[in-house]
């Protein structure tokens, strides 16, 4: 996966703030205050890009945040840079598991590989690469 830096839009709506992605149409999120809506925000882009990536959805390219130009009908607060991790391509493993574990996975999640995947980022998430 590579690192990517997506702008977001963080605009004021009543008493809370809501965000969304110039280049990724249809992705939003929100929160009540304006460090809320960008820590959803974060998680909103991972969840999107990676079921872009799952339908064979072309990834855009994150636009410069400079770049965009201010819509007079948006109430901006602030404008700000969203880590995401865009997926490569799948990679074919064979690994070795005892076989007790593996019937453990087996009982809760309908694909192996997602569930190792998803166990994988959840374990790397708090590490510096």
């Amino acid at each position: 996966m590579a690192t990517v830096y997506y702008p977001a839009i963080i605009e004021r709506a009543g008493d809370t703030f809501s965000v969304f992605f110039p280049d990724l149409k249809g992705l939003a999120s929100a929160g009540d205050t304006i460090h809320e809506a960008a820590i959803a925000a974060e998680e909103a882009l991972g969840v999107h890009l990676l079921a872009m990536a799952e339908h064979k959805e072309d990834i855009p390219a994150p636009s410069e945040l400079d770049a965009i130009e201010a819509d007079p009908e948006v109430d901006e607060a602030i404008r700000i840079l969203v880590r995401g991790e865009r997926p490569g391509r799948a990679v074919r493993l064979n690994i070795t598991l005892d076989e007790g574990l593996v019937a453990a996975i087996d009982r809760v999640a309908g694909n192996r590989s997602r569930f190792l995947a998803d166990a994988a980022r959840v374990a790397l998430a708090g590490r510096a690469l």
